[in-house]
């Protein structure tokens, strides 16, 4: 359970995260941020290291870093960026791909989005971005 600013965590899920070097200075300063809202294609920000990090919005929106999102995905042991499995039905219903509605830079720190499905409560934050990038990237690699 969290609360804000307060987050209780497994020793797993604690041994999980200190295994991972966080990324610091130049890495998570962004040079430039571009938000393609109304193209639909998602976000690429330059970081001042030189990294260019890109994520759709699904990916974004599955990403969310609030603490009800977090401990959803915790839950079902599912990293950020990957979508909670739709139930089987026989008629599916459609659901509109995630857009962000709005994107408000949250002090010199953070983005919010406000999404298309009413949720707004997770904060981009540029160290969370980066860092969420960087372990991607890093699966990535290791798969190779």
């Amino acid at each position: 359970m969290s609360h804000e600013g307060i987050r209780i965590v497994s020793a797993e899920e604690a041994m999980r995260e200190e295994a991972t070097p966080k990324l610091t200075g130049d890495a998570i300063s962004p040079a430039k941020v571009r938000v393609d809202k109304s193209g639909g294609t998602g976000m690429t920000i330059e970081w001042r290291d030189g990294h260019t990090s890109s994520w759709n919005f699904a990916w974004l929106r599955a990403a969310c870093p609030c603490a009800t999102c977090h401990e959803e995905r915790n839950a079902a042991d599912r990293a950020p960026g990957i979508a909670k499995p739709k139930p089987a039905s026989l008629l599916p219903m459609f659901e509109a791909p995630p857009r962000p509605v709005d994107v408000t830079p949250v002090g010199k720190y953070a983005l919010r989005f406000k999404w298309n499905d009413g949720h707004e409560a997770g904060l981009y934050s540029w160290d969370y971005l980066r860092n969420v990038c960087d372990v991607e990237a890093r699966k990535q690699s290791q798969k190779l």
